[in-house]
């Protein structure tokens, strides 16, 4: 790897066009380097676990609304919709894949300088792929390059700091990617990166205080707005230039500012694109740095015994946990019983308390509004808090993969006064926890939440198909995808009447 300086530079100062961090990202994505069997591997555990996470939130609203945008733009050759039949425009594809997937956030996560759902750059790359009739053999290179950009950029800029959301790592990871998959040149991909990331830019109140749909709806967005900045770039058009450095630019004005500096580490020529092989999918329906807590109080449990016997609960943790999901947020919504399921999924406080009480995890019940109105559980909920610990933020940004963690230690004090104290580095399914992912676990994955949704029969097929993906003829790539019955996309009820 080699790390690029990524600053200001004033416009009338003398920075060449290759020097900008957009073209570093675009020479990556053209470098025709071979895919490792071990990164294919897990670009296909990645493909079915997105296929799992969207069969499960396939008849939710948001989910709905966003298929029905894109059933109003049939189109040949087309991209497939998960659920349907037919072909439909490539972005509006990408668009309702990608809020199926992002729904219950419940697919893989890559968490360093920045946080980050790299999954997200599978459904407009691979909407692309069937558009264009490209083999599997490209759509593999090309989601190898979607999250080596995004992991990349995550591992050395931070967004959250300055209120950023973090789909403006999305938008360029997902551009980079179609511009490998499509082989596109050097310098139609740099227009196409430059062009993703200024239109992927938006605050972070998507996920702060009252969280709504938006919050699955943002991927999506950022996965459309990289297919039409490629069919932009394909047609001569360019972008903000330098998209980042500029001094109207978003490290000025939108990140660190004039004087700040980032040392991006991107791949060099000939250099294999393993990114994914460091990020880590979910167990367990719930924020990521939910996932060890979760664990965690399953278990603390059996000591516990009865619930009613704890008087408080803290749970040491690391400065983004605190602040991005616990009492640090300063978002008395944590707190609310009647607060939406986006908003419940980053409470760490109620994932906690729900998981001490039932020893389990589930992505409906644990949500539902008659759980989370108990007044057992919100009485527990209450006397959970969450504090920063200097040395549990310092492991959350190691660079040391043995070393970096994203659990905590909770301190439960019964009423009787005794102390019960136990940690948790990293989730159960962790690629260095208890019982970490592979292939079998995936798999497992998707026939749990695609049962009574997708038909056994179609089931098997598509975990046929896709554990060949990378053999696939442009002529197959169409099958990556599910078709459920009528009956089950008729438990979503009516969608309500847009524009299109």
């Amino acid at each position: 790897m080699k790390n690029h300086l990524v600053r200001t530079h004033r416009s009338a100062a003398d920075f060449p066009r290759e020097q900008h961090l957009a073209w570093r990202i675009a020479e990556v994505a053209r470098d025709p380097v071979e895919v490792a069997p071990e990164t294919e591997e897990m670009i296909v555990n990645r493909i079915i676990d997105n296929a799992a996470v969207a069969a499960a939130a396939l008849t939710r609203r948001p989910v709905a609304n966003a298929r029905a945008q894109a059933l109003a733009h049939p189109y040949r050759p087309g991209a497939t919709v998960f659920g349907t039949g037919g072909r439909y425009s490539p972005e509006w594809a990408a668009w309702a894949n990608g809020v199926a997937v992002r729904e219950l956030d419940f697919h893989d996560t890559f968490l360093a300088a920045e946080y980050s759902h790299p999954g997200d750059n599978i459904a407009p790359i691979l909407a692309v792929a069937q558009h264009a009739g490209r083999p599997g053999r490209d759509l593999i290179r090309g989601l190898a390059t979607g999250y080596e950009i995004q992991i990349d950029l995550v591992r050395a800029i931070c967004l959250h700091e300055h209120k950023i959301d973090h789909i403006a790592h999305l938008g360029p990871s997902a551009a980079a990617g179609i511009g490998t998959l499509l082989g596109l040149d050097t310098a139609t991909i740099y227009q196409a990166v430059g062009q993703a990331l200024h239109t992927t830019t938006t605050t972070r109140q998507s996920r702060k205080g009252e969280i709504s749909s938006w919050k699955a709806y943002a991927p999506a967005f950022a996965g459309k707005m990289a297919v039409e900045a490629v069919d932009r770039a394909m047609r001569g058009e360019g972008a903000p230039a330098p998209v980042w450095e500029g001094e109207d630019g978003v490290i000025a004005w939108l990140l660190g500012g004039p004087e700040a500096e980032y040392s991006v580490p991107l791949p060099g020529p000939g250099e294999p694109k393993r990114a994914i092989l460091d990020s880590y999918t979910k167990e367990h329906s719930a924020e990521y740095q939910s996932q060890a807590p979760i664990d965690l109080a399953r278990r603390m449990r059996e000591r516990i015994g009865d619930p009613d016997r704890i008087a408080s609960i803290v749970l040491h943790t690391s400065h983004h946990t605190h602040v991005v999901i616990g009492t640090g947020s300063g978002d008395p919504q944590k707190f609310d019983p009647t607060a939406s399921r986006e908003t419940l999924d980053h409470s760490v406080m109620y994932i906690f308390a729900v998981a001490l009480q039932d020893g389990t995890w589930h992505h409906e019940h644990s949500y539902a509004p008659e759980r989370a109105q108990r007044p057992d559980t919100v009485a527990l909920w209450h006397k959970i808090s969450t504090a920063e610990d200097p040395e549990w933020t310092r492991r959350y940004h190691s660079i040391d993969p043995a070393e970096k963690a994203f659990g905590a230690r909770a301190e439960i004090t019964l009423t009787s006064g005794e102390v019960i104290v136990g940690e948790l580095a990293v989730a159960d399914a962790h690629p260095l926890g208890a019982r970490p992912f592979a292939r079998d676990q995936y798999i497992a994955k998707f026939r749990t939440l695609a049962e009574g949704v997708i038909d056994p029969a179609e089931q098997d097929r598509f975990l046929e198909v896709v554990q060949r993906a990378g053999e696939l003829s442009a002529g197959e790539l169409g099958e990556l995808t599910f078709t459920v019955s009528p009956d089950v996309l008729a438990r979503a009820g009516r969608t309500p009447e847009g524009l299109f």
